[in-house]
């Protein structure tokens, strides 16, 4: 088991991270050389680091031990994630608004 620091290093890098990471992905959305299909690819790359981080340095899921149910509330974090993220693209490419 790791030492409690007295500073909490490991959530300041991981909120570096994410302002730095969010800079890009504007950068990239505003101002791309990039085609549409290379500028959503390096988008979706950054998105997928994004959620790396959260994990990692904020929801702590490096941890060994921990609760089972934790495991099962990511899970199912991501189904409704990808639920709603393909009922948009599906409400978005058919025009049912």
């Amino acid at each position: 088991m790791k030492k409690p620091s007295s500073f909490p290093w490991s959530h300041v890098i991981g909120f570096i991270g994410s302002i730095v990471l969010t800079l890009l992905a504007i950068g990239f959305a505003v101002r791309s050389p990039l085609s549409m299909v290379g500028t959503l690819t390096v988008l979706l790359v950054l998105a997928a680091l994004q959620i790396l981080i959260q994990l990692i340095f904020f929801m702590h899921i490096n941890e060994k031990r921990g609760p089972a149910y934790h495991t099962i509330a990511i899970s199912l974090g991501f189904v409704f994630t990808f639920a709603v993220i393909a009922g948009s693209i599906w409400v978005m490419t058919f025009s049912y608004f």
